[in-house]
């Protein structure tokens, strides 16, 4: 997905780093107009998560941690790809994050958009093999769900992993953890089944949407009519 670097450059992708935690706009383009090849270059999550991540991804973790803004981070963003950034993060590989699923799993919704809108394949299956959609619904990311379906994204794709629909996903997310952001999450529902989502296709359990229902769920069940 991006170039693999010797141990003897790890400080250099340190360095990167700490100018995207940092928003060091006119260093990171001094850095990229010198070595246009870092706007590619992996960059490890810090010492103890080793794992790396291409730096459109890198960018979104910072949105999710609430580092800075997603404002600074679409600024950022435009300095990487006008150094030649690839807006897929590089070849897309089954069950890896690219930088737009990375965008609508980390609640980062107008980098996403953005993404988008730099012509970033919203079809690639991340982890679990989830697609973009599926992540956004999770999330309740409704926004992103939102231009996502009018992308034309496949709404009843099943992930790898669960073998789930995005529909399920959503509310599987709402059911666990997703009542904080209640609003969205039932949004995502409603956007999902206006645009067509079947109801009845099960997880690779057998399940299907409606089994994750409880008496409490009385809006949900609404939606679903049932």
């Amino acid at each position: 997905m991006y170039r693999t670097i010797p141990d003897n450059m790890q400080t250099e992708e340190q360095e990167m780093k700490k100018l995207i935690d940092t928003t060091a706009f006119k260093e990171i383009e001094a850095r990229l107009s010198d070595q246009p090849e870092l706007a590619n270059q992996g960059i490890r999550y810090d010492d103890q998560n080793t794992t790396k991540a291409h730096p459109l991804h890198r960018i979104c973790d910072g949105v999710f941690s609430g580092i800075y803004t997603e404002e600074a981070a679409i600024a950022m963003a435009k300095i990487f790809l006008k150094y030649g950034a690839n807006i897929n993060g590089g070849e897309l590989k089954e069950k890896e994050d690219s930088p737009l699923t990375a965008a609508s799993s980390l609640h980062a919704d107008e980098l996403a958009i953005f993404y988008m809108n730099e012509g970033a394949d919203i079809h690639h299956v991340g982890c679990h093999g989830g697609t973009a959609l599926h992540w956004a619904c999770w999330c309740g990311r409704s926004k992103v769900v939102e231009q996502l379906l009018k992308r034309d994204a496949a709404i009843d794709q099943r992930c790898l992993d669960f073998k789930a629909s995005p529909l399920f996903w959503a509310i599987h997310g709402l059911k666990n953890g997703g009542y904080q952001r209640m609003d969205d999450c039932l949004e995502c529902v409603k956007l999902l089944l206006q645009s067509g989502a079947n109801k009845s296709i099960p997880n690779i359990d057998g399940h299907s949407v409606c089994d994750l229902l409880s008496d409490e769920d009385v809006a949900l069940k609404e939606l679903l009519g049932t």
